[in-house]
């Protein structure tokens, strides 16, 4: 029961909070998915899509 911590406790047998919600291991989106990864410049077109729907989708 030698390690290196006080009491004999090993790493794998200490408890870790796992609980917090701003913990992250890995981002939703990656820099590459983005308008920016993608060479397109940011803020979209979707006033223009929107103006230019088709007349029979109304």
């Amino acid at each position: 029961m030698t390690s290196g911590e006080p009491g004999g406790r090993r790493d794998d047998d200490r408890a870790v909070d796992l609980s917090d919600d701003d913990f992250v291991v890995l981002p939703e989106q990656s820099t590459d998915d983005t308008d920016r990864g993608w060479g397109e410049r940011a803020g979209g077109n979707d006033h223009w899509l929107l103006a230019e729907r088709p007349p029979h989708w109304d």
